[in-house]
């Protein structure tokens, strides 16, 4: 069996009431023991379960099939299911922090958090995360939307009100674009 099937008794239901294989095949196939195929064939097991067809799934070929009911002695291999990719979880492997970058997770973190107990909280700058390469600045935005919205949806089930202003943008703090681009220009720069 090249791929662990899905639903390997459902499918063992469905080989025994529709196929002329033996116990062996079904069980080789389906992962299990050859006395529980003899108990689903008896009525003894998985009595209230639903054959699923391993060929509408795509687990199996008609040609498999028909090499199998021709010879007991052969056994039947697993087609790679289409339904198998569907069900496998997308989640996102974590990101390696290189040895000579992990001092800097303290500071990125005191960078969210203000204050702390941390036994080394007097040697903890707070500096940005994306600034250290820890994290993309999109990333970061992201995750900090879905903070501020699950937090709006809490304080809203609380009938909690925002606290003064929140954040606005610039043209609304008084701040006007030629000020923000005569801050930035030179930055970096060495003065003579």
């Amino acid at each position: 069996m090249a791929d662990q099937i899905l639903m390997p008794k459902a499918t063992a239901v469905w080989l025994v009431d529709n196929t002329s294989l033996t116990f062996e095949q079904i069980a080789d196939f389906c992962g299990l023991h050859p006395l529980e195929i003899r108990g689903i064939a008896d009525g003894e097991v998985a009595r209230d379960i639903r054959g699923a067809d391993p060929i509408a799934n795509g687990q199996l070929t008609r040609e498999e099939l028909d090499k199998a009911n021709a010879n007991p002695a052969y056994r039947m291999i697993a087609q790679k299911s289409r339904h198998a990719e569907l069900l496998k979880p997308t989640k996102k492997a974590p990101r390696y922090t290189p040895v000579s970058r992990r001092q800097d997770r303290p500071d990125a973190i005191a960078w969210f958090v203000r204050g702390g107990t941390h036994w080394n909280k007097a040697n903890i700058k707070p500096v940005d995360p994306v600034t250290l390469g820890l994290v993309s600045q999109l990333e970061l935005d992201a995750l900090v939307k879905l903070a501020a919205e699950k937090k709006a949806k809490s304080d809203a089930k609380k009938g909690i009100q925002p606290d003064g202003d929140t954040m606005r943008p610039a043209s609304e703090a008084g701040v006007e674009a030629d000020d923000v681009a005569d801050a930035t220009v030179g930055y970096g720069d060495d003065e003579e």
